[in-house]
């Protein structure tokens, strides 16, 4: 086929992802549309994948991409008459330990709530589906009968046939040299056989992603790894075996979808074989790497201990490739905060044939419609800081990553590797004071403190694990006296300028013209009034404004911010993020214990709440901000990075005489959860407006224009709330509530917990989570219902409130 000289859409790789992309947009009525492969279809990753179809994940945005490509597969194959290898087998998890099967459990509740079959098995009964299984170590397992298999290469055939079908050009065997950008939007895709000008670019090239992305300086972090699996010998066993999975084991067993008799068994081992892109072939197409026998013996010891019949009919053949992985095991997919109209559909961690239907979807649907429809917050390629793209984080990273994929899902996991990559000035101190760090977007953060003789490390657990007495210490003293946090992972960012505060006025749904000195905390909002954004802002100056977000969304917030100031607008927004270190100071005695350290007036009348002003401590000047995340009085304190250590030290020393504790990040959350504060990314996102949110205080619809503003008044205009995020109480003290627990009114559906943490202040877990319900909800809706929250394999009653759980008439942080 010659090479068009234009197109509406380049996508580049026809894996998966790509073939579905191209299959969606044409079926969304996009017809011009070129999809270009380097080799042939499914020649990269695609071709040696397992093929599992697999519905049971950890979320529910995973649950809803892994069930589309089940649902859509069947009606692929007769739409296109062409076979895609489906196969509705069934599929059976095992757990070897308490803590696995609290796993699948979990998961198990999630899945049962949007209607997946699952049946929970004894040990004996696993054995029956599959009789050649070992199970005297195992204390249960869950059966899902409604998964399937594919053939890989045929599914995505299938794909590419029908997206030609309906006017889309496929060329294989070309190669991509470059993509041009003009005004920092995509322009054109050159390659060895001419160029393409087109409109949208997508990135679907796999473990090459990382390299198209580097051709107009698109950062996409992933990076390729071994995965090796092998095929015995003729087995007696039928074609529609179940997937096995005993990810205790890291192992997955199918029937051989080459139909030669055998199982196919391959696993994600715990200390992986990364790959630098130089040591793949130059020619790399269905390709194969030298097998590592030693690195992959304790696969087929495990194996044979759970299959015994695989050791005796011996190995037909051993496969080693290459897939990709990204440094959270989430999707890359999305815009690209570099380059306009360049999309990533990417990163697919080993589950490209169970996400690529869905992938090529979003992807899809996202370009047609100029925003996500769907919520994909966790795989949004905006989540990533700058030194995601690093080659050697990436390369320590992906040794572990792999195994995390079978590995548990402890609640609160920590990564191991690639590790203290950003420190707050004070973290030595820190440290030698009792610190468990966990990691936020590389920075090592203290997320509960051990005392004397206690050694700080987790032993993690589906129930309360060893730091939560710790953590209800910290909590209970900051709501009773005092805590002192450091806080110095906060994004950070200046806008400054002539046009500074118009610009804000636009991109803000709060009033941003206010006094010097006052704090806003405000919504930025799409024009479909969805909450992209919620920061607080201090205006310094008529022309400068310091603006502060979370460490997870930092480059998200900085490209939305930076993206919507005009050509012609005088305004520089500036990270400044490691110029200033942070302690934030809470509790009822904080006032007590900072009027003991400065001299400036810190009193109610003079400084009071939501106002920040410059005061001095020791020898630095600090900007202190009378605002809370956690329901008390209390102060956040930027001190320039120099400063802190000096700092430290006199916050400590005093705070003693008013009963003061370091506290961590899990008391931080555990105190915003009873608080009701709603956490960007968990509690409110994109898809929400600030009315469902509760968050009206956040939006000042007087003003005269902002994005989202129209939007937000048609929703008002309809009386009736289909959508509002409510606060859940347990009656019971005993369970913990995760997050992304199901939610019943009257044992029907109606909504997932969005955040989940022990109050300790009321004794109960809490929880914040969406109702929906059509016909509206309201107060006179919550008194009616019986609500009830599922953990594991039981329901537990619940009361249910608009209102916070703690101080609900906001009294105690205006002290």
């Amino acid at each position: 086929m010659n090479l068009p000289k234009h197109a509406q859409v380049v996508i580049i790789g026809a894996g998966i992802a790509g073939c579905s992309t191209a299959y969606h947009l044409t079926e969304l009525g996009w017809k011009d549309v070129v999809l270009i492969d380097r080799k042939t279809i499914s020649g990269g990753t695609t071709w040696h994948a397992a093929g599992l179809l697999t519905q049971l994940r950890n979320t529910k945005t995973t649950i809803e991409i892994a069930r589309y490509g089940l649902e859509l597969m069947p009606a692929l194959e007769k739409k296109t008459n062409h076979p895609t290898g489906f196969k509705k087998t069934g599929s059976i998890s095992i757990a070897k330990t308490k803590g696995r099967m609290d796993e699948l459990n979990k998961i198990a509740a999630l899945g049962r709530a949007f209607d997946i079959e699952v049946h929970s098995m004894s040990p004996g009964e696993a054995s029956e589906m599959w009789p050649l299984m070992e199970t005297k170590d195992l204390i249960g397992a869950l059966y899902i009968p409604n998964d399937a298999q594919i053939h890989p290469a045929l599914a995505t055939l299938a794909f590419a046939k029908q997206a030609k079908n309906n006017g889309a050009k496929i060329i294989e065997n070309i190669k991509v040299n470059g993509i041009e950008t003009t005004n920092n939007k995509v322009s054109k895709v050159l390659t060895e056989s001419g160029d393409i000008e087109c409109e949208y670019v997508v990135n679907s090239a796999g473990m090459w992603a990382n390299h198209i992305g580097e051709m107009c300086n698109v950062k996409i972090p992933l990076h390729a790894a071994e995965h090796m699996f092998l095929v015995t010998n003729q087995l007696d066993i039928p074609e529609d075996l179940p997937c096995l999975r005993d990810p205790d084991e890291q192992i997955y067993f199918r029937h051989d979808p080459e139909q030669t008799g055998g199982i196919l068994m391959g696993g994600f081992e715990k200390n992986a074989k990364p790959l630098v892109q130089s040591d793949l072939p130059e020619n790399y197409h269905f390709g194969l790497l030298e097998p590592d026998w030693n690195h992959f013996k304790i696969f087929w010891e495990s194996a044979t201990n759970r299959v015994p019949k695989m050791k005796e009919v011996g190995i037909n053949r051993l496969y080693v490739s290459a897939e990709s992985f990204t440094p959270d095991n989430n999707y890359i997919l999305g815009e690209s905060p570099e380059v306009r109209n360049f999309f990533v559909a990417a990163g697919l961690n080993s589950n490209g044939i169970a996400g690529g239907p869905a992938v090529g979807k979003i992807t899809a649907e996202w370009i047609v419609n100029g925003h996500p429809t769907s919520d994909v917050v966790d795989a949004d390629i905006k989540r990533f800081s700058s030194f995601s793209n690093n080659a050697k984080y990436l390369y320590d990273r992906t040794k572990e990553n792999v195994g995390t994929l079978y590995g548990m899902h402890w609640p609160h996991l920590q990564p191991k590797t690639a590790r203290n990559i950003r420190h707050s000035p004070i973290h030595s101190e820190v440290k030698k004071l009792g610190a468990c760090f966990g990691v936020m977007s590389g920075w090592e953060r203290a997320n509960w403190f051990a005392p004397k003789g206690v050694k700080p490390e987790y032993e993690y657990s589906y129930q309360r694990q060893n730091w939560f007495k710790f953590s209800e210490n910290e909590h209970n003293t900051v709501r009773n006296q005092s805590g002192l946090f450091d806080q110095s992972s906060f994004a950070k960012f200046l806008l400054q300028g002539n046009d500074a505060e118009s610009v804000l006025q636009r991109i803000c749904a709060n009033q941003m013209n206010v006094p010097i000195g006052k704090i806003v905390y405000t919504a930025m909002l799409n024009s479909r009034g969805g909450i992209e954004s919620d920061v607080t802002i201090t205006k310094l100056s008529e022309t400068s404004f310091m603006i502060i977000t979370g460490p997870g969304v930092s480059s998200r917030d900085f490209y939305w911010i930076e993206s919507h100031i005009n050509e012609n607008e005088h305004a520089i927004l500036t990270d400044v993020t490691s110029s200033y270190g942070v302690l934030s100071l809470m509790g009822p005695k904080s006032r007590k214990i900072l009027e003991k350290l400065t001299p400036n007036n810190v009193s109610n009348e003079t400084f009071p709440y939501m106002t920040s002003q410059q005061i001095e401590i020791g020898y630095a000047k600090i900007i202190a901000s009378r605002v809370t995340y956690v329901g008390e009085l209390g102060w956040e304190l930027y001190i320039p990075s120099e400063f802190m250590k000096s700092i430290l030290p006199i916050f400590l020393e005093e705070g003693k005489s008013q009963g003061m504790c370091l506290a961590g990040y899990h008391a931080l959350d555990s105190l915003r959860v009873e608080k009701a504060y709603r956490s960007w990314g968990h509690d409110i996102t994109y898809l929400d407006t600030p009315i469902e949110a509760g968050l009206n205080f956040a939006v000042s619809v007087d003003k005269d224009k902002f994005i989202g503003k129209q939007a937000l008044i048609e929703q008002k205009k309809n009386k009736v709330r289909q959508k509002r995020l409510a606060v859940f109480i347990l009656r019971d003290s005993e369970p913990l509530l995760l997050g992304d627990e199901p939610i019943f009114r009257n044992g029907k559906l109606v909504g997932i917990i969005t955040s989940g943490n022990f109050g300790h202040s009321i004794g109960k877990s809490v929880g914040l989570g969406y109702i929906e319900n059509k016909s509206g909800v309201n107060i006179e809706f919550l008194k009616t219902g019986d609500f009830e929250i599922q953990i594991g394999l039981k329901k537990y009653a619940t009361d249910v409130q608009f209102k916070p759980a703690y101080d609900p008439k906001n009294e105690k942080v205006k002290m």
